[in-house]
């Protein structure tokens, strides 16, 4: 009998560790229902390469839209992420750096490459929340924010890309908690994809580090071409947000699928004058300079404003959805 109830629990505890959920958090809007936010990749310099700079303008646009919160797309620490919780970069990198009161809202970050070439626990650690109280990263999670008026999805993409495993060159990453990779890769997906079938949100957003269509210096990510666009497309989510490749830049999907892909990476380095041809009926902008992006949204609307490293609006672009009708 003792035998057979040890024998269900640990069958229990297996399934239970097979279909554990993302993690979720929740983000409430305005009184008014709208909700506003920054997007900014691959930032993390101690202030160089404009760093500084795009922080005073986030600052200031931040205050103007009355933010509700940001959204870091990755690479948060150059150039080998943090070497442990007491690593002077989250301060010098992060804290010294965006100071503005409008900023002092919670950050919501993934890792990025350079960030696995780190010390991963370190960024995932509650000791820097403790830091610094705006500070939340986690490898994958979900953020409700607004009664089922959007529905951010994170997405740990640095494991996908096969390279890092493969032929890592001179950089030593990080893998603890990720090996298996095959394992890890399709937990994560099999996760995401009970998540955004199950979404009842107006509006679904997947936000990952590496891009999955860039004319950038990087390129498209084939890896999440293959395994993550196919569930994106799937689930009709609205915009896909990274960084990765340090630009801003635009690409509207002309396949069925309505997704915008959206790239936020200008940061602090920026690669002046790299950039591949795109298709001119799918790219609607692209930035190859500093900056970050704003995005505005109602249950019936969006828009989405990339802002240079002055804070000069480059683009802006609009999207609308009926609501639905009571039966």
């Amino acid at each position: 009998m003792l035998l057979t109830l040890a024998s269900t629990l640990l069958l229990g505890l297996f399934v239970v560790s097979c279909v554990a959920e993302l993690q979720r958090f929740e983000h409430a809007a305005k009184p008014d229902g709208s909700l506003s936010f920054l997007v900014v990749g691959d930032w993390g310099r101690r202030g160089l390469y404009n760093q500084s700079e795009v922080a005073l303008q986030m600052g200031i646009i931040g205050e103007k839209l009355d933010v509700d919160f940001i959204i870091s797309t990755g690479d948060n620490f150059y150039d080998n992420g943090l070497k442990g919780v007491d690593d002077p970069a989250f301060h010098e990198s992060f804290t010294d750096i965006y100071t503005a009161p409008s900023l002092q809202k919670q950050w919501y970050s993934v890792l990025g490459n350079h960030d696995y070439r780190g010390n991963v626990e370190a960024q995932l650690s509650p000791i820097l929340t403790k830091m610094d109280s705006r500070w939340l990263c986690l490898r994958s999670f979900i953020l409700n924010a607004g009664p089922e008026m959007a529905e951010f999805f994170f997405v740990d993409t640095t494991p996908f890309v096969r390279k890092y495993f493969i032929d890592p060159e001179d950089h030593v990453y990080d893998w603890k908690g990720v090996l298996p990779r095959k394992n890890y890769l399709k937990n994560l997906l099999m996760e995401l994809d009970s998540a955004l079938r199950e979404s009842k949100a107006k509006w679904k957003i997947v936000v990952g580090h590496h891009t999955i269509k860039s004319a950038g210096h990087h390129g498209n990510t084939h890896e999440l071409a293959k395994h993550l666009l196919p569930i994106v497309q799937a689930y009709d989510v609205d915009f896909y947000i990274n960084g990765h490749d340090h630009c801003l830049e635009h690409i509207s999907s002309t396949e069925s699928s309505p997704i915008q892909f959206l790239t936020s990476g200008g940061g602090s380095k920026a690669w002046r004058g790299d950039v591949n041809w795109w298709n001119p009926q799918e790219m609607k902008f692209y930035h190859d300079g500093q900056g970050f992006m704003s995005v505005q949204m109602t249950r019936t609307e969006v828009d989405a404003t990339f802002y240079d490293v002055f804070g000069n609006v480059m683009h802006k672009w609009t999207t609308s959805k009926q609501l639905s009708s009571a039966i």
